[in-house]
């Protein structure tokens, strides 16, 4: 297989999605917004952000065709220095911290089915295995991704249907607005929440990492970005009415393996764990998608910076095997280091302020006047990009007020990869000095 089908791309995209967040968000949100109503725009306000990003990034993906997604982009549109930031926080946080948190969830789902097997240990051995096929070939990686993309889809499905016809005791909810709920819309409880559902729909970007590897990009690019986006949107809208009509808001509240609870209250203890495994599987797809994207950013890096050549490296099959170890050996070191939470708040973060300066750069592609004639342009420009700008900007601005160490840790981040970029230019402006004594 030399290249990877328009299909494959969608899967991509929706198993990047479609994981960790929409199955342990709703307890964290609950904390501060009891509304049904606030809730489910929580949900479609996260959906329609994501969809206004996805329909910018298009754009820079049909014009600016090439793999390692907003390394390539800012890098193009900016400087080099912003591209090698932003490829930076790909490899740091942006594919090997979620890997971490889905193989942490799927290693939790997993424990509630089976007790004696340690969560970490769960975790940790799924990275592995995956990493393992995903070395292997191409062909390997898409079937792999293309079964595990439509069984989650499948088990998804199933699991909301089984809920609303076997499910015990539902519960009665109006999705109409109650007085007060204008307030709570606008308020830093709806703001602090949209961080974990942001973080739920992050992934909406993941096929530009492997733009060179698919079919006639320029044509297929957009097709993808928008069918996998608005799949995950109606998915998740789905699954959360699902949750809140299955089950006491205060069984929910401040849990984490929201599917596991839903489906005990609902079907029983047996039911409900049969329910967690069948959950557990849902994640191998999302750890199989981010482990086949993230390593094409390191590629790329390694290819335009000699200091990082050895993660360009790769198999007889044209597979990056290094930096598909690299990347993983990251994710294994924040499972066994560091908490869910802490994770996905400073993880959100930094790739909340990547994204915000890639799709500021659709302004900016068209002002340097870089467009392909009859290639995608943004749909409902400019309220597409703005809509996205206006809800992540407030979105990190209360990431900074309400967790300052996680927003800190990521401005941290940032600033690291600003220094490594320096230090590896004067190394290489070094050794072609050298070289031409």
């Amino acid at each position: 297989m030399k290249n990877f089908s328009r299909l494959t791309g969608i899967s991509v995209v929706i198993a990047n999605m479609v994981g960790t967040g929409v199955f342990t968000s709703l307890g964290f949100q609950l904390l501060g917004i009891q509304s049904y109503f606030v809730l489910m725009m929580l949900w479609f306000v996260g959906g329609l952000t994501a969809l206004c990003g996805a329909l910018s990034y298009a754009e820079f993906g049909a014009n600016l065709p090439r793999s390692g997604g907003e390394y390539n982009f800012l890098g193009r549109l900016y400087h080099p220095c912003a591209g090698f930031i932003s490829g930076w926080v790909s490899a740091t946080v942006g594919f090997a911290a979620p890997v971490a948190l889905a193989a942490m969830t799927f290693g939790a789902y997993l424990s509630a089915v089976f007790p004696e097997i340690p969560r970490t240990f769960s975790a940790v051995s799924l990275v592995v295995a995956l990493t393992m096929i995903h070395c292997l070939s191409r062909r390997a990686s898409s079937n792999v991704q293309l079964i595990f993309t439509a069984l989650k889809i499948l088990l998804i499905l199933l699991f909301c249907v089984v809920i609303f016809i076997w499910g015990k005791a539902p519960q009665s909810i109006s999705l109409m607005p109650n007085l007060g709920d204008e307030k709570l819309l606008f308020s830093g409880a709806f703001a602090v929440s949209l961080i974990y559902v942001n973080y739920a729909y992050t992934g909406w970007n993941a096929v530009t990492y492997v733009i060179s590897e698919l079919d006639s990009p320029q044509r297929n690019l957009p097709v993808v970005l928008l069918i996998g986006t608005v799949t995950v949107m109606l998915i998740y809208l789905l699954l959360n009415f699902t949750f809140l009509s299955a089950t006491p808001i205060s069984s929910l509240e401040g849990k984490l393996e929201i599917g596991v609870v839903v489906a005990d209250y609902a079907l029983g203890d047996t039911a409900g764990k049969t329910m967690g495994a069948v959950l557990a599987l849902l994640l191998i797809s999302t750890v199989s998608a981010m482990t086949m994207a993230g390593p094409r950013v390191l590629q790329v890096i390694g290819q335009d910076f000699r200091v990082f050549g050895w993660l360009s490296k790769v198999n007889k099959a044209d597979i990056p095997t290094t930096a598909i170890i690299f990347q993983s050996s990251l994710a294994i070191l924040f499972i066994i280091s560091a908490t869910f939470e802490s994770v996905l708040v400073f993880s959100s973060f930094v790739l909340g302020v990547n994204t915000l300066f890639s799709v500021i750069g659709v302004f900016i592609l068209r002002y340097k006047k870089l467009n392909i004639e009859g290639a995608y342009r943004t749909f409902a420009y400019p309220l597409a990009p703005a809509i996205y700008l206006g809800v992540t900007l407030w979105t990190l601005i209360y990431v900074l007020i309400s967790k300052p160490q996680e927003g800190g840790m990521g401005i941290l981040i940032i600033a690291v990869g600003g220094l490594i970029y320096l230090l590896s230019r004067k190394a290489g402006d070094a050794a072609i000095k050298k070289g031409n004594q």
